[in-house]
């Protein structure tokens, strides 16, 4: 049951990432007024799926904290990387962002890694 609450934490941080990057490209860039600002990131805080991304990571925190019962830190933490690699190949899937050499050798790394802590 530990890795449930690992994976799911890892699930639930993936969710909010790409939620809130896709409502985000949605609402375009930040104004540059500072009152503008302010009305912008209210108008997002208040979205549906924004806050369904909050409550992702509300979630993805309580998973954390049922894993720590069941591992060790040292151990259960370079499983969170993961996260790196699978919001990275989402990206890339669902909002066509760039693949460079540079980024596969970098995952590729955190992948190995992973391997070499267990």
């Amino acid at each position: 049951m530990g890795y449930a609450y690992i994976f799911s934490t890892i699930f639930f941080t993936v969710y909010g990432q790409l939620i809130l990057k896709w409502k985000i490209n949605q609402f375009g860039s930040l104004p540059e007024a500072w009152i503008d600002k302010f009305g912008f990131l209210f108008q997002i805080l208040f979205n549906p799926w924004i806050l369904s991304g909050f409550l992702a990571a509300f979630l993805a925190a309580l998973s954390w904290m049922a894993a720590m019962t069941k591992f060790d830190i040292s151990y259960a933490y370079p499983f969170m990387s993961l996260s790196f690699v699978l919001v990275f190949i989402l990206s890339v899937v669902l909002f066509g962002e760039p693949i460079s050499t540079q980024k596969v050798v970098g995952f590729s790394l955190i992948i190995l890694g992973i391997i070499v802590m267990r």
